[in-house]
């Protein structure tokens, strides 16, 4: 494929473990989207960071209507003046990046991200559509170097994946810029049903694989190899260069730090 022509499309994955989230929980909101960091809730922080890039000419979020919709009044009228389209979600995170994937218009490129990565900027957004349009890959994930993350949050703890060429962290960024990215999706789906029975998953990815990652062995260039053509989709990546893309708040510890990093920076301007 060549490059990517055009702006995206931007996916909000909004869903959340339900009543019990305990960030929801914690903050006394109904929806862990609606927590709020530095005052406003995630999914509007998100969708003001989508909004203000140059890289993006639409919004979708994808959550349930039970839990989001009715409880922000901000975000009821962006869905009302058509600045915000709306799709309910299904009963996972591949089902529903799926159903959202399908209200994107033929041949337009489509960035998928989530309603708790609250500390996404506009200068992130545009860094990643540009190096991924630059790809000539059908699906690109975002990711973020171990060390740079740990020494720009040293008082967190992000989940980290060991390469034989270095340690990552996942940034909650997609790209899907082919048709064949549909296919990635379908992967997805498929380990995500086998989360439960990791033997199943070492027979999907690949015994050999698995052994060369459990040892250290595997590098990024083999690791996407095999995904590309476990995926029958070329996969790709993309270099975050601020450590803060690599901060979501997927527990209670990660609500501090995205507190904490937004009331540094709110210090720090002039």
């Amino acid at each position: 494929m060549t490059s990517v022509p055009g702006k995206f499309a931007a996916i909000i994955l909004a869903g959340d473990r339900g009543p019990g989230d305990p960030v929801a929980k914690a903050s006394g909101v109904g929806c862990k989207a609606l927590v709020p960091v530095g005052g406003r809730p995630m999914v509007l922080r998100v969708i003001d960071a989508l909004q203000s890039s140059s890289s993006i000419d639409s919004l979708l979020v994808c959550g349930s209507s039970s839990r989001l919709r009715g409880h922000s009044s901000e975000l009821d009228s962006l869905i009302a003046a058509g600045k915000v389209s709306w799709v309910e979600n299904e009963s996972s995170p591949s089902l529903s990046a799926g159903a959202a994937l399908r209200v994107v218009p033929e041949g337009q490129p489509a960035l998928l991200t989530t309603a708790d990565h609250a500390l996404l900027t506009p200068r992130m957004v545009d860094h990643f559509c540009a190096r991924a349009a630059e790809t000539c890959c059908d699906v690109v994930a975002g990711l973020a170097r171990a060390d740079m993350v740990a020494a720009a949050f040293p008082e967190g703890h992000r989940t980290v994946t060991r390469l034989r060429d270095g340690g990552y962290c996942g940034c909650n960024l997609f790209a899907f810029l082919s048709p064949r990215a549909g296919s990635a999706v379908a992967f997805w789906r498929r380990i995500e049903e086998q989360r439960k029975h990791p033997l199943r998953i070492v027979r999907v990815l690949g015994l050999g694989a698995v052994l060369r990652y459990l040892l250290g062995r595997l590098t990024m260039e083999e690791g996407l190899e095999r995904l590309s053509a476990l995926m029958e989709a070329r996969a790709g990546v993309v270099w975050m260069e601020d450590a803060a893309a690599a901060v979501d708040v997927d527990k209670i510890e990660d609500w501090t730090l995205a507190e904490e990093i937004v009331a540094r920076s709110q210090q720090d301007r002039p």
